[in-house]
This record gives structure tokens, sequence and C-alpha cells, in this order.
């Protein structure tokens, strides 16, 4: 096909009923950027031959040689669809409809699933691929899941069947009911979140109709329809394709194709396509399995699709190719092959050269698309609501009393292109490109040459060479001039004089409403921002340049109309990820993107010449802004710490930042892997390191487990804690409701009105309520403590909002809700007190002192002091400083103790440093007692995933093994020599893991890891052998390590704390020996 000009693509952006957005969805390696070039090569873009080879979309030097892809790339295909009709005359008439398919290629790896959720934020479809081989894997649910919550309908295209031939050696009839198995497993993940969604929605109806109206709701979940969400190919929702041979397929083409010869209607042939029924032959009739009576008939797709294909590929692949057949298939498709295409050795070459003539890739594929998925037009209105309106399930333009806001809902959802209609974008990632991929408008106008034109331009060139060649050989210090294809502007030679690798920041966006102009003033709304406060998170700028994106290659444009994708540039200082932008500043912000993955691998870096850290710091915050998934983040030690989401995102981090943002040598830091400190139900045991011990508890032997005693300095006041391990239950949800709490303290401050109150003590008593239902559900929990404990939460830590409780056990005191305590209000509230104290001791006169022996001093003075103390505990354990979870600290007892006279100026002094001595001593207290329980590291899990053939089974356990893993399940794939293995996986030993397991199994195996959560590793890092049985076992060396005393070591050596270790451990004598 000849090259579709830029000039073509941006005709079509203005007729938006025929404009799809669409992007590819899948597992890793399950042949999405080779899907991609097949639809690429329908477009002159690349060659057909090289399609699948190119990896065009892999723009990136490491996605070529890794063969995967890192980042969302974005292209516009142009695809005319010619259709034939009948009149009421019976004559044929054809008309054409041309169409612009915005297309996204998605990376599939868990490492960049934060580029899977900015480009399905963008997309009203999505191609959902399943290698027909593997089947379902673990991405593949979580796509479906991220476009069921995007509100993008999916088709679902069951790729590389051409294995099921090549490599199983399946029959036809054995291919079918595989592919059939695939089918129901993805309309099962679909059927599961249809009724999560109708609960959730029947809940939300609950809570709001009284108790009467409950019979309704059952009625009315009854009858929910849930036919449109899955997936069947007689809808047209499913593709069976080759990406890499280059042919694909709905049923309906055969239909079409069979309709004819067998004498049935179209409509009929295709509801029969797919399913168990049969071809009568005799009867002349289609029947179901019930009517077989015993005989043995083929299903009709395997007859009439499945068949035909395998012959072909039997034909071809043959040890001695059946010309013969071949000819006659040839024949009958009346197909064109030329003859050294049928001499030719390479079978699997010829069966791609049948086959994509038969059935073209980028027909079926772009056809469905067309047909199936929706417009913007219908799109946004279904879409739209969602995310102007999150907190209610449906919403309409008439919904909105302001009737500026009425007008712009009522844009947003017609798509309206109209002059006064307001315009609004979303921009869901920014991303990098060199400059030499940004195409002016003057450097657009390419024009198709033909075979003619270029043996003269190839000649001009050649003469050019020679001339230059003979002055080069007169003059004796020639001067390299470069050369130059003779072009129609003389500028273009000019301004490719231009630092080609200057990086400019570009916003992915979409347009919903109105016309986006290049040079128009527009809003830009930061993920925060709320219309009710105008002036807060907005700013304004005026559009710098617009682009068409194609790929590695972005093509300047003066204009974007309502439905379409594309980059924008001038961005850099105003977005840091995500933002909206508006020309009224009543439209509400788009939100930020979720991502499915939080990260978790981190690493301090450091430049190798100290004097180039403000390249490093400008790096940094140039890869924080281009990568939708990395953090940076500076910690108070001054270390650049960026987190990321696996070992493979990290070297792509570092990557950028070496070649592309700092452009300096940089070096990482070993991975700094998270820990959580948590305690067992057993005592302590052993004895604790002299900085951790306990000297009140040592005094004070008659104290029960759990609880400690300590004085501040000079004995003023005296805090009695005690410690005590939640119910597992309970922890988990603090971990999953992490988010709700923050949300709620963060509004502390921010809504200081009657009604941001009300509605802020209302979350937070729904919150208690299913803490109180948590324990009350939790076996052996005392039913009379549970209220005084859910009652007393005074703080949730560390940071205010996670898996640590503070209770208050004070007699007589009342302490402030824990959703009231703001965090600046006591900062404040402790330099107030310093600051007074010091006037007090500088400037007060002696009449104003007075006897504080005699004054009884309230606890609330201090209080904000407690709670900061238990804040910094929980933020840094004693083991190895890492965050606590899973504890409760009740505060049983804050006692106050004045001896010092009037005129103490000495006491007077003391009082005053008494707020900051109360943070350190209840730090410290928490921390003492955490260590009478028998501590615990929590090690950060990963899940692993993986595909393997027997004969490797054995290998893939030594390396799991080896790296401390466990396995969870192992199970054979039906008709598959694949087994499936799930794993658990230490973060810390994941390192180096991917790239060992292919080596160990020669490529069999690869795996995929994801962020599982928190497991306690059962070993006290404080024990030793002491019995005569454990030194029996383990001998008096203790050969066998104490893992978790090795992991806490690790981390108290790079945080400069106190380790114990010996210089020299277990030494022998050495033998010298003496020549003779």
């Amino acid at each position: 096909m000849p090259v579709v000009s830029a000039q073509q693509l941006i005709a079509l952006q203005k007729t938006t009923q025929n404009i799809r957005n669409i992007c590819i969805l899948a597992h890793v390696d399950h042949g999405k950027t080779t899907l991609s070039d097949g639809l690429l090569s329908s477009n002159g873009i690349i060659s057909a031959k090289l399609s699948g080879k190119v990896r065009y979309l892999d723009s990136r030097d490491d996605e070529q040689e890794r063969g995967i892809t890192m980042k969302s790339s974005g292209i516009s295909l142009y695809f005319k669809v010619i259709r034939n009709t009948l009149d009421q005359n019976a004559a044929v008439s054809t008309t054409s409809d041309e169409y612009l398919i915005n297309l996204i290629d998605s990376p599939g790896h868990v490492d960049f699933s934060g580029e899977v959720s900015t480009a399905s934020r963008l997309c009203d479809g999505a191609l959902v691929l399943v290698d027909a081989v593997e089947g379902v894997c673990t991405q593949t649910h979580t796509v479906l899941r991220q476009a069921w919550l995007d509100t993008v309908k999916p088709i679902l295209v069951l790729n590389k069947i051409d294995r099921l031939v090549t490599e199983l050696k399946l029959t036809p009839m054995e291919a079918y009911v595989h592919l059939n198995k695939i089918l129901e497993q993805v309309n099962a993940i679909m059927g599961t979140f249809f009724s999560e969604n109708v609960i959730e929605m029947d809940t939300k109806k609950r809570e709001l109709q009284d108790a009467a109206d409950e019979s309704q709701a059952d009625w009315h979940l009854e009858i929910e329809d849930d036919s449109h969400i899955y997936f069947s190919p007689e809808l047209g929702n499913v593709i069976f394709a080759s990406a890499y041979d280059g042919w694909a397929f709905r049923t309906s083409q055969f239909a079409a194709l069979y309709s004819t010869k067998l004498g049935m209607k179209e409509s009929m042939l295709r509801k029969v396509l797919w399913g168990d029924y049969y071809l009568d032959t005799k009867a002349k009739r289609v029947i179901g399995h019930k009517a077989l009576k015993g005989r043995a008939l083929k299903p009709v797709f395997v007859q009439f699709v499945l068949d035909n294909i395998w012959a072909v590929y039997e034909a071809a692949l043959a040890p001695t190719p059946d010309r013969e057949k071949l000819e006659k298939i040839i024949k009958v498709l009346n197909l064109k092959v030329l003859p050294r295409d049928m001499k030719s050795k390479d079978g699997r070459l010829l069966a791609q050269q049948l086959l994509s003539q038969w059935l073209p890739l980028s027909s079926s594929v772009l056809l469905g698309v067309v047909e199936e998925l929706p417009s913007p037009l219908t799109a946004q209105s279904q879409r739209l609501p969602k995310i102007v309106h999150p907190d209610t399930s449906t919403s309409t333009p008439s919904s909105s009393a302001n009737p500026e806001r009425a007008a712009l809902e009522s844009a947003l959802y017609t798509c309206s292109t109209t002059s006064d209609a307001p315009t609004v974008a979303y921009v869901s990632k920014m991303f990098s490109v060199p400059v030499k991929y940004l195409t002016t408008v003057s450097t657009q106008k390419r024009t198709q040459l033909t075979a003619e034109e270029l043996r003269e331009r190839r000649k001009e060139v050649l003469r050019m060479q020679q001339m230059q060649q003979a002055a080069d050989g007169e003059q004796p210090t020639p001067t390299p001039t470069p050369v130059v294809a003779p072009a129609n502007d003389a500028s273009t030679e000019t301004r490719a004089v231009v630092d080609e690798n200057v990086e400019r920041m570009i916003g992915f966006a979409r347009i919903y409403s109105g016309v986006l102009k290049k040079g128009q003033k527009i809003h830009v709304l930061g993920p925060k921002y709320d219309p009710e406060n105008p002036d807060a998170h907005r700013s304004e700028i005026l559009v710098d340049s617009l682009y068409l994106m194609m790929g590695r290659e972005l093509h300047e444009i003066e204009e974007v109309p309502a439905g379409n994708i594309f980059g924008i540039a001038g961005l850099e200082t105003t977005i840091l990820k995500t933002g909206t932008l508006s020309t009224t500043t009543v439209c509400p912000s788009f939100g930020g993107i979720v991502m499915a993955t939080a990260p978790i691998v981190r690493v301090a870096l450091q430049p190798a010449d100290l004097s180039q850290m403000p390249q490093l710091i400008e790096g940094l915050r140039l890869l924080n802004q281009a990568d939708p998934s990395v953090e940076v983040m500076r910690q108070e030690t001054g270390e650049h710490v960026i987190m990321t989401a696996g070992e493979l995102h990290l070297e792509r981090c570092l990557r950028d930042l070496r070649e592309r943002f700092a452009k300096i040598d940089i070096h990482p830091s070993a991975p700094l892997v998270p820990y959580r400190e948590t305690i067992s139900s057993a005592p302590s045991l052993q004895i604790k390191p002299e900085s951790q011990s306990d000297p009140e508890k040592d005094k004070d032997p008659t104290l029960p487990t759990g609880t400690a005693l300590l004085s501040t300095p000079h004995k003023l006041c005296t805090l009695r804690v005690r410690a005590a391990k939640l119910p597992e239950v309970l922890t988990a949800f603090l971990v999953e409701h992490a988010p709700e709490i923050k949300a709620i303290t963060d509004e502390v401050g921010v809504s200081s009105d009657v009604e941001g109150r009300e509605n802020r003590a209302k979350s937070a008593e729904e919150l208690t309520g299913r803490i109180r239902a948590i324990l009350e559900s939790e076996e052996g929990t005392d039913r009379e403590v549970i209220p005084s404990i859910v009652d007393s939460i005074w703080s949730f830590g560390p940071k205010r909002t996670g898996a640590n409780l503070l209770v208050n056990r004070i007699p007589g005191f009342s302490h402030r809700p824990w959703h009231s305590t703001q965090a600046k209000k006591q900062t404040s509230t402790q330099k107030g007190a310093e600051s007074a104290t010091d006037e007090e001791l500088g400037d007060q006169p002696d009449s104003v002192s007075v006897n504080e022996s005699k004054r009884e001093f309230n606890i609330k003075d201090y209080e904000s002091a407690i709670v900061t103390g238990f804040q910094l505990a929980s933020q840094a354990g004693p083991l190895c400083a890492e965050p606590m979870q899973g504890l409760c600290f009740f505060v049983e007892s804050v006692t106050f103790e004045y001896a010092f006279e009037e005129s103490d100026a000495l006491g007077r002094k003391l009082l005053g440093l008494l707020p900051g001595n109360i943070i350190s001593t209840m730090r410290e207290v928490c921390k003492a007692a955490f260590l009478t329980w028998s501590p615990r590291l929590m090690l950060a899990m990963y899940s692993c995933d993986l595909q393997a053939p027997a004969e490797v089974l054995g290998k893939v356990y030594a390396v799991l093994a080896k790296r401390k893993g466990r396995i969870l399940s192992e199970e054979l794939k039906d008709g598959t020599p694949f087994f499936f293995i799930k794993a658990l996986l230490p973060v810390v030993e994941s390192f180096g893991f991917a790239e060992e397991l292919r080596k160990r199994t020669s490529g069999a195996a690869s795996p995929q890891l994801i962020f599982h959560g928190y497991e306690v590793l059962d070993q006290d890092p404080f024990w030793v052998p002491a019995t005569e049985e454990e030194l029996e076992d383990l001998g008096e060396k203790a050969d066998r390590d104490n893992v978790a005393k090795k992991y806490m070591d690790v981390v108290r050596k790079r945080k400069g704390l106190h380790v114990e270790q010996k210089i020299v451990e277990h030494a022998e004598k050495q033998k010298t020996l003496k020549n003779k």
C-alpha cells in the first residue's frame, strides 16, 4: 500500500464519527508489537516482509535488545472501508468510508504497568491479546481489570495460533477445544468483574434506601443483563490471528464466504460457526450436539475454518512440500504467488505468503475495530460521567445546577467541536523525545517519488561526491562537507545543524471537547484542583506546539479537534506527571493515574564526580517527569533516592539518567529493599544490645511482658506504655485502607468549614465502626474491652496513616479524636512552647515564675509531644530503623514530678525542654516495649508466576530454593507441555533472579514478579544457640546463619547504626610450611 501522508491523517481528525482510539493490552511476549507492525505495514510505514521483525514502535535501544516493550507509543493509521450494497432495483452500489485509527502500543511487563494505565485512560477501546499456547496469564487478568475500570470496550485477539500447528502439533479438533477453554477462562474473568460491580452498586443502593425497599433491590439484581460483557466469535468481538505470519480472521469473514456455497443466510451461518454445531451433509442442515446420535462429525468451525488453515501449514511445512496441493490451494483461493517463492526451501515463508494474502491481518483487525469499538461520540457519553463525577454511579449534563458547568458537561458528553464549546483535554503522562524526531510543519511535505526520480537523485548524489573528491585532491587542507540529497527547501539543511540529542518534554494527551489551537491560552489544572477554589493548583500557559504522534516521529500540527489523541509541548514547568487542560475554571480535574503496582525497589544515587551534583539533580527532575511509575525523593540524610517497580524498571531508569537526562557517570548503591518490623506472641528470650536495653525494666522485673516504664532526663515525667500485637486481619485492613485514612487526615486544616468537619467526622466514624466489627469477629478478643480500644484510638502511625495504633489508657484523660489531630498544629504548639520558654528564661521577671511543684499540669499541654514520639517510634523501629507494622501501643500512665523551688532557674529551664524530652522518651519507651516481645522482621515479597516445560522443572526449583523462594502451586496446563508455577520470593533475593533462571533453563522459563506484600520471617534476629540440643545441631561455630540477623545487620550497616560483628570469627592457627 502507498505511504499515507500526515496531511491525510490531519484531515481525518475533523470527522469525529470516523475516529477510533484504541490501545493494545496483553501479557509480556504475547505479540503486541508484532501485531502493531502488521497494522503499520498496511499504511506503508514499514515493509510487509519486515512486519514482526522491525518492531517499529520499540524505538528505544534497550527495547530492541531485550525484545520487550518498555513504554507506550502512539501512532495514527488510515483505514478505508469499501462496502457494496444492493438498492431496490438490485443494482450494486459502492460506498467508501475513511477512518482514523489512533493506536497506542503498551508494555506487557509488570514493571511498566504504569504505562498501561496511562494508555487505557486515553482510549475508548482495546485489543486484548492472549497467546493461544500460554493462555490467560497474570498480566492478562491485570489488563482486563484495567480496561474494566476505565470503561474501555475490549476485543479479544487469540494470537499465535500458528504455534498450535508448528510447536504443539495439535489436530484441528484439539486446537478447537484448546481455544474454547481459553475463551471460557477470559469470560470467567469478565464475569467476576461484573459480579463485583453489581454487588458494589447494590450495596450503595441499600445504604440509600429504606428497609422496606430491600425486595426491590433484590429484584433489580436478578434482572441485571451481563450478555454485553462477554467475548463470543458470533458477536464479532473475537479475532483469531497469527501476527507473526501476518493473518487474522473473524467468523463473519467465513460466514460471508460459505453462505452462498451452502445456501444459507449469512446471519444464520455466523451464529453456528462457533460452538457445538455440526453440518449434516445428508440432511443439508446444521444440527446441535444432541442430534449427533453418536456420529463422528466435526464442529462447523473445525470443518470450514481450522481444517483449511491446517492444510496450508501441513502442505508448506512438510519435509517435502506438497507442491501439487499448494498450487491447488493457490488456484482455488485466487492468490498470487511468485514462482521463486514457490521454489523457496523455507516452507514457513511460503505459508506466510499464502495465508497473509488469503486472510490479511490488517484488514481483519482494523475492520473489527471499526465495527465493534465505539467512536468518541458514543464512548464519551459512557466514560466521562464516571470521570467527571467519580463519587456517583450515573450523571447527566442537567444534573449540575451551575449553567456553565451544565454546558461544559454537555460538550464533554457529546464530544462537541463547535467554536463556542469549551476546550478540555487530559494529559495522562509526560515523555521525553529527542529534537531530531520532532518534525516541523515546513518539513512535512513529503511526496511519493517514482523509481525514475529515485535513480536520478542517486546519480546526482554520486556526481556531487565525485566533484567533492576532486576538489579535496587539489586542496592541501580540505574541509569536509556533508553530502546531502537536494531538497526543495534549502533551509532544511540549515535547520539540520542542531543538537539532535537535546530532549524535549511532550505531553501525551487526548482532547475531549472543543478545538485546541497553537498559541491558545489555556488553564492547566492539577490533580487536586477543585472548581470551588479556582486559585489553587491552577496555572495558565500558551500552547507552544501540537503534534500528531507517528511512533518515534512527531509531526507538528496547527490545531486538534475533539476526540483525538495528540502530543503537546510547553508543559514542562506546569505538569509533573498528569494534568487537565481547560479554557474554563469550572471544569473539574480529571484526577491522576492510579498505578497497578507500587514502586518497591529503591536505589541511592551519586555522581562519580561530586562536582556534577547539579546535573544529577536536574536529571532526576526530568526522569521523575518523564516516567509515570518512578518516584524520586531526597532523604533526610541528603541521599537522592529513586523508587522503581522492579529490577528491569531500575535498569531502564539508570540508563536514561546516564544517556539522556543527566548525561554523567552515576554510581548507584545496592538496591535498598524495604522491611517492616513486628513482634511475635512469644516473650523475648534473648539479651538485646546495650543501645536497645531498657534500664527501667532491669530495675523493675515485676512489669508484665510488653510493658515498659521510662522517665525523661531528671525524672520530670514518667511514661508507662504497653505493646501488643494487632490481629492479622486488622493489620491487613489498615494496610489496605491507608489511602482512606490519609484522605481523612489530610483534610485537616484544608476544609475548616462546618460541612468539612462533619464529613471528616462521618468518614472517621465509619472507619472506626469497621475496625470495631473486625475486632468483634476475631476469636479470643475480649468483647468488653473492644469498645474502649476503638473509642480510645489516639493516632495511627507512622505518618498518621500506617498499620499501628496508639491507644489512650490514661485514667481520667480525654484525648483529641485522631481525625482532628493536626500535624501542623502539633509542630506549631511545640515551637510555641519552646519559644515561650526561651522568653521566660531570658526576659520574664521573677514575679511571673510560679511554683511549679504546687501547680498541677495538664497532660493536654503535652499531648502533641506524646503523639509525635509515637510517630517517630513507629517510623523507625529498634531492629534496623525500618517502619513498624501490626502493633498497638497502650499509653497506661503519664506522671509528672516537680521538685524545684520557686527561684530555681535550672528547674524552669528543664521544664522548658520538657516537650522535646517527652518526644524522645515516648519514642524510646515504645521501642523498649517492642523489645520485650520476641521481634520479627517482615520481608517484602514478590509473587512469582512462570511457565516451564517438564524437563526444566528441577532447575527452576533449584533456583527458587537457592533464593529462599516458596512454591505455592504447580499445575499442568491442559493441552500443553507447560507447567504453571506460582511461588513467593523475597524481594531482597530477587536481584538477578530472572537472568539466572533463564541461564539455568536455557531460556525455557521466564518469571513475572509482582509485589505481593510483606511476610513475617519467623526467626528471632537475636537468637543464638544456647541449649545442648541447639549446640549439637548447629555446632559451637553456629555454621547455619541467622538469616534475620543477616538482613538486619546489612540494613543497620547501611544506615550507620551500631552492628555487633566480629572482625575475625572462628580463627584457627595457620600452619606454616618451610621449604626444605
